[in-house]
């Protein structure tokens, strides 16, 4: 089983996969849009992987931090969570957020993701509520601009600004994660004014 990676990126593709050179054979992974947009051509690179493995195929599974991996894991554990519903997760939630979301039972949050309905979300919460936990995390608390927490802080502000639930969620899926919160809250600003337009 494969379990880290250190290489070169050769490539990158929009659909989330990058191609890594390790002593000379490339390895395809497949990323969260927030490790994708790091991973530049000609770097070296270190990645943690989980190394999936079913009947008729075998995918790799990258991530910048251990902490992602292992949530990664604890994710496809869970009962009705495949691995493309857990990156997707850990695409829009880092590791600490959804230790956060999960501690705090906010299905709202979960709903962000899409495929995750509300009746999704509850199970999620239920199921998650004793595998989570802050002691699970390595990672120092994250700063204002990465780009799960950045957008936790646009939902509030757009919450406080008297938006409804509805709204800012639709707005928030249609957001580009990578930009920092401020950049985030013009951009929702300026679809929910075309929306009500």
């Amino acid at each position: 089983m494969i379990g880290s990676l250190r290489g070169v990126v050769l490539e990158r593709s929009q659909s989330g996969t990058v191609l890594i050179e390790v002593a000379g054979v490339g390895y395809v992974c497949s990323v969260t849009p927030s490790t994708l947009a790091e991973l530049e051509p000609t770097v070296q690179t270190y990645l943690y992987i989980h190394h999936h493995v079913r009947e008729d195929a075998q995918t790799l599974y990258a991530f910048a931090t251990r902490d992602e991996r292992d949530i990664f894991e604890t994710l496809i554990a869970t009962h009705g969570i495949g691995p493309s519903m857990a990156l997707a997760i850990l695409s829009v939630h880092s590791p600490r957020a959804l230790v956060d979301i999960i501690a705090t039972s906010d299905a709202v949050s979960l709903t962000l993701v899409s495929g995750v309905g509300k009746k999704t979300a509850e199970r999620i919460l239920i199921e998650l509520k004793d595998k989570l936990s802050l002691n699970d995390l390595s990672m120092p608390a994250l700063n204002g601009d990465h780009p799960s927490t950045s957008v936790g802080n646009v939902r509030e502000a757009l919450v406080g600004l008297g938006y409804a639930q509805e709204e800012i969620r639709d707005v928030l899926r249609n957001l580009d994660t990578s930009l920092q919160a401020e950049q985030l809250l013009r951009e929702a600003l300026a679809m929910l004014g075309a929306y009500r337009a």
